[in-house]
């Protein structure tokens, strides 16, 4: 199996240095420059290691994304920092290496050979069903990619690559994990975190879209309790001042 990884970095030298030692090592690469961009490359395709640039924003939150991966599915995690860098808690998400700044060959070559182990899949690991999709989100200035924790009729929960403002009205669409239907909606956020976490209740459904999500839940066991539990937030999420009815 060849392994890949997916490099998060906007500085040339580093992007060089990486690219050198990952050929040598015959790993494949893909490049991004967000923390947007890396979420939702993470979400379409399997990548062996996951190596961010932690002095751009976003870092951390890629971390807790990737680390919701299933067992088979989970990269390696190198950050590289500097002396100045603001890591924040994106060390307790579940960094495997460290990759100092400017870096050097040498370094690199030894942390990517030590990880090479750790980016195997093991055939011991049993997967575990979750959702793995994308759901886009329109804001009036940007589309935000974020990843589908848990869905259901009402509404779905979510991880994006930063906290989410209380936004009413907000249209977003995705793609019922294993088809290709569409779903396309209108959106209100009901809570949030910040570390990316939020909730969604669905203020509107196209038609279309409703049919296909209740046939979607219906063929893998959705319960009605099932509606409630997903739009509840974590013990410690920042709740926001609007309630639905």
């Amino acid at each position: 199996m060849k392994l890949n990884a997916l490099l998060m970095t906007r500085e040339r030298p580093s992007l060089r240095v990486l690219t050198a030692v990952l050929d040598l090592l015959r790993i494949e690469q893909q490049t991004c420059m967000s923390s947007a961009e890396a979420v939702e490359l993470l979400a379409l395709g399997h990548h062996s290691a996951l190596v961010l640039d932690f002095d751009l924003p976003g870092a951390g939150q890629v971390v807790r994304m990737a680390r919701m991966a299933s067992p088979r599915r989970k990269p390696v995690v190198f950050a590289m920092v500097s002396p100045f860098t603001s890591v924040g808690g994106g060390f307790e998400c579940g960094v495997n290496f460290v990759l100092y700044k400017p870096l050097v060959c040498e370094q690199v070559a030894r942390s990517l050979h030590a990880g090479q182990g750790l980016m195997l899949p093991n055939p011991r690991k049993s997967p575990r069903h979750i959702l793995e999709t994308l759901v886009y989100l329109q804001f009036a200035t940007a589309t935000v990619p974020a990843i589908v924790l848990d869905l259901s009729e009402q509404g779905l929960a979510l991880q994006a690559p930063e906290p989410l403002p209380q936004v009413q009205n907000l249209p977003l669409h995705f793609v019922l994990p294993g088809t290709q239907q569409l779903v396309e909606a209108t959106g209100e956020v009901i809570w949030a975190d910040d570390n990316g976490r939020a909730g969604l209740f669905f203020s509107s459904v196209a038609a279309a879209s409703r049919h296909h999500l209740k046939n979607w839940l219906a063929k893998r066991g959705g319960k009605t309790a099932d509606a409630v539990r997903v739009l509840l937030p974590p013990r410690r999420a920042r709740h926001t001042t609007r309630t639905t009815h």
